[in-house]
């Protein structure tokens, strides 16, 4: 699978939809200054880290599938939890660039921020590019 952007699924959803999603990531960055105002930015940061926009793409990501193949007179329920499936290993890989990004920060933190949020985007990103790379080795082999 090639990962693309396609510009046409913006118009799948729906206000409501992007409405939703970005509530639900107000509210997780709100509970993490919470928690940092009451146990630490170390506490907090752990708080953002968490997926709070994951659970609603993953359903809508599954009913757009859905509602895709069923409008064209197939039925989508499998295709539907596949491509939420996928979703969520992306998720997952990506989370691991993260915690690297994190332990980068962390451990970088003497340098020049600039330069430290710098260099740490670059590891979140080349983390998550090989975590990629190594699915599809794992999945489709080493190419001939």
């Amino acid at each position: 699978m090639v990962v693309h952007f396609k510009f046409s699924a913006l118009k799948q959803g729906r206000l409501y939809e992007y409405v939703v999603r970005f509530a639900l990531g107000g509210l997780a960055t709100v509970v993490a200054g919470l928690v940092a105002d009451g146990a630490g930015p170390e506490a907090g940061g752990l708080m953002l880290a968490f997926p709070a926009i994951f659970c609603a793409s993953a359903t809508l990501i599954e009913k757009h599938e859905r509602e895709r193949k069923e409008k064209n007179g197939l039925r989508g329920q499998r295709r539907g939890k596949a491509a939420a499936a996928l979703d969520a290993a992306g998720a997952g890989w990506g989370s691991l660039g993260l915690a690297c990004f994190a332990l980068f920060i962390w451990h970088g933190r003497a340098l020049q921020p600039a330069l430290c949020l710098a260099a740490g985007s670059l590891v979140w990103f080349a983390v998550a590019v090989l975590m990629w790379r190594l699915r599809r080795e794992l999945r489709f082999g080493s190419p001939s």
